[in-house]
Order: structure tokens, then C-alpha cells, then sequence
């Protein structure tokens, strides 16, 4: 960041670029997927399986069933909270606060980038 006020701040993450936004989307790999990849972070896709570690639902892992890419957040499933009339509502986690245990590798050219980064 270029400024020190958080408004600008605040203005330069919400008028972020689709190419620059990714970067808000972006966690760290656990120890297993890193020896085995060569990698040390990488995007969060929906179906990857992520343990949240930090917050109040700290230690808890679930697969990720939305992406907000306007904000950088994740709803994993197994995380909600009820609304006053009951309805359970996903809790929103920031990329930052979880780590990957296991990456969905149904997509060919995520696979391919994997491969290509693991020689």
C-alpha cells in the first residue's frame, strides 16, 4: 500500500482489478502439499478442503463451497451461524486466516501448473 490512511486504503482494495483481486484469494499449503508440490501458497478454489486457523473457529476444516472475490473471503461448510429467526448463514473467512489441506485437482490446468512446479 502506498498510503498510510485507511480510506485510501480502503478505496484502493474495493476498486481493485479482476487481475490484481486473485492476489486477496491467495493461502498458505500444509506441510504434506508443499513437500509434494514444491509450493508454499497458492489460490483457494472452491472444493479445496481448508483448516481455519485463526478466529473463533480456529482448528475447524471444511471444504469451500463459495468465493467472494470482491472481498478475499471463503464460506467453508460446517462454519455458519443462525440468523434471530434461525436460518443458518455461512460465516465469510478471510483467505489469509486458513491453510490448504487438500487441493481439488479436478481442473486439468491446475494440475498441469502443479506438475510444471514440482519439477
Amino acid at each position: 500500500m502506498v498510503s498510510l490512511k485507511p480510506s485510501k486504503q480502503r478505496r484502493l482494495l474495493h476498486t481493485l482489478p479482476l487481475h490484481q483481486r486473485k492476489k486477496l484469494l491467495i493461502a498458505k499449503v500444509s506441510d504434506e502439499i508443499a513437500s509434494q508440490y514444491g509450493i508454499k501458497r497458492i489460490r483457494v478454489r472452491k472444493g479445496d478442503t481448508v483448516r481455519v486457523m485463526r478466529g473463533n473457529h480456529n482448528g475447524k476444516e471444511g471444504k469451500v463451497t463459495e468465493i467472494n472475490t470482491r472481498t478475499g473471503r471463503l464460506a467453508i461448510e460446517g462454519i455458519t451461524r443462525k440468523k434471530a429467526d434461525g436460518t443458518p448463514v455461512y460465516v465469510w473467512i478471510h483467505a489469509s486466516k486458513v491453510m490448504i489441506t487438500k487441493l481439488d485437482l479436478s481442473d486439468p490446468r491446475r494440475r498441469e501448473k502443479l506438475e510444471k512446479s514440482k519439477k
